[in-house]
């Protein structure tokens, strides 16, 4: 199993840079950040430092989206940053939620974001690919390589990141939910002539290494709300009660009011308070390091390749620690 680090690019960015170059050192192959431009720092400025000063991390965005920057410029950024670093990037891609709706926009169709994912891949990959109508190729690119994994949780994405996807990014850490979820994706590949095993998965989730299991709920409960706003936009299609999206994941939302971007991601946001401890249980990684080596373990069976870290609370160095010295080990070894 890999193992990767999820932050927002606050500033300084110096402190994000520092950050990775933290988790490489304990054994983490991946670096993803947050991609919303007015929450946030620019994400691909970031990684460009961040590639400076790390010698194997891949680095990329969970998630952009095909609304924020037209696609090519996308594909050169990516294109750039591997001609520059030897091919290190990955596209994390989705709907886009924060980045859209802060904006004042709605996220984008699934059709447009299935049409995107093999736009950007082909230009930064060196091929040609039609923007709005348009043939466009990058022809500086040599040797481009980029993965492109999409964030999915209902039926009809699941189904688009099976067909299309190189890699499926499940923003929750719930056993259940998971092992559902990695069906769906896997027999849409196969549906789809793929081979199901070529679609990487990646469980991206917050985790708190420590004993006072109360502290880290709190430290961790935003997650709750964050998962909430695609939830919300699953019951508004299919409905609270419907055979295509489980119970086990639409349920807790009954209590959620609105919700305060400006808190998104940040421990102690006040639009969460509806997300109960047994949510957060499921959906995070909490307790001693045994316990997060147990749950992985667990999430490894199942199919998991990737484990992403969300390291947003009061103890990111101890989080990063503790994976490298206890629980990254026991799962690669």
């Amino acid at each position: 199993m890999d193992f990767g680090l999820v932050l927002q690019t606050d500033p300084p960015a110096s402190e994000v840079v520092g950050l990775m170059r933290r988790a490489e050192r304990n054994g983490f192959r991946y670096g993803w950040t947050f991609d919303s431009a007015v929450l946030w720092q620019e994400p691909f400025v970031v990684y460009s430092r961040i590639l400076e000063h790390t010698e194997r991390l891949i680095v990329g965005p969970m998630v952009t989206n095909p609304g924020t920057r037209t696609w090519e410029v996308t594909a050169s950024t990516f294109a750039t940053l591997n001609d520059m670093y030897g091919n290190r990037t990955v596209c994390g891609i989705g709907r886009g939620d924060s980045a859209m709706r802060v904006a004042g926009r709605k996220p984008n169709t699934l059709a447009r974001l299935g049409e995107a994912i093999g736009v950007i891949r082909d230009l930064a990959e060196g091929r040609e690919a039609e923007v709005d109508g348009q043939p466009l190729r990058l022809p500086w690119v040599r040797d481009g390589k980029l993965p492109v994994w999409m964030a999915a949780y209902g039926p009809r994405a699941l189904a688009l990141a099976g067909q299309k996807a190189d890699g499926f990014i499940l923003q929750l850490a719930d056993p259940y939910l998971t092992e559902w979820m990695i069906k769906a994706v896997r027999t849409a590949a196969s549906d789809a002539g793929r081979d199901p095993a070529s679609v990487t998965i990646c469980v991206a989730a917050p985790a708190y290494v420590g004993d006072d299991l109360a502290h880290a709920r709190d430290q961790c409960r935003w997650f709750g709300g964050m998962v909430g706003n695609h939830v919300a936009d699953l019951v508004s299609r299919y409905g609270e009660h419907s055979e295509m999206v489980p119970e086990a994941l639409t349920a807790y939302i009954k209590e959620r009011h609105g919700y305060d971007y400006s808190h998104h991601g940040r421990a102690g946001n006040p639009s969460t308070d509806f997300v109960p401890d047994e949510i957060v249980d499921r959906f995070c990684l909490l307790g001693p390091a045994e316990a997060h080596i147990e749950k992985l373990r667990h999430l490894k069976d199942l199919g998991v390749d990737q484990f992403a870290v969300y390291d947003m609370h009061d103890a990111k160095e101890a989080t990063i620690d503790a994976y490298g010295a206890e629980i990254i080990p026991a799962l690669t070894r």
